[in-house]
């Protein structure tokens, strides 16, 4: 549909899309499904990329320390706007110190400590709530375009 002066409106269907995530060709399920629901939202290639690889670095993290998770995907409304909402979880070990997780090249495992950090950096915001034993969720998202 588009609006006076061109912009055009995007409808995407309401339903979230779930992947799980237990070994390492469903990274790139899930990398391809927010790359698509990315497109379908208006997001520019680089955003496209951009989001795509902040999904890749989540979910690696969730197959390399929980074993098993899953991706969520969905369009809701963060700070007044809307956003792809990206959820990562899993019910591994936890994360015992998220500030430290959050800073470049620290790794409690053989990793070289860029993921949390890089997909922060690659989305407009990233929250984790974690703690020893009880699982680990990473939420980030990226604000729609103006117009879509």
């Amino acid at each position: 549909m588009s609006l006076p002066g061109g912009e055009t409106v995007v409808t995407v269907a309401a339903e979230d899309r779930v992947i799980a995530v237990k070994m390492s060709n469903d990274i790139v399920t899930a990398r391809q499904a927010g790359r698509e629901l990315a497109e379908q939202l208006g997001f520019s290639l680089t955003d496209r990329t951009m989001i795509s690889t902040a999904i890749s670095e989540v979910a690696r993290n969730i197959t390399s320390y929980a074993g098993s998770g899953e991706i969520r995907l969905l369009v809701d409304e963060r700070e007044g706007r809307q956003a792809l909402v990206v959820q990562a979880s899993d019910n591994g070990p936890g994360i015992r110190d998220i500030a430290r997780a959050m800073e470049d090249g620290y790794s409690t495992g053989l990793g070289l400590g860029l993921g949390l950090p890089g997909a922060k950096r690659l989305m407009d915001r990233l929250t984790v709530d974690s703690g020893p034993g009880r699982g680990t969720l990473v939420e980030m998202w990226k604000w729609v375009p103006n117009g879509a």
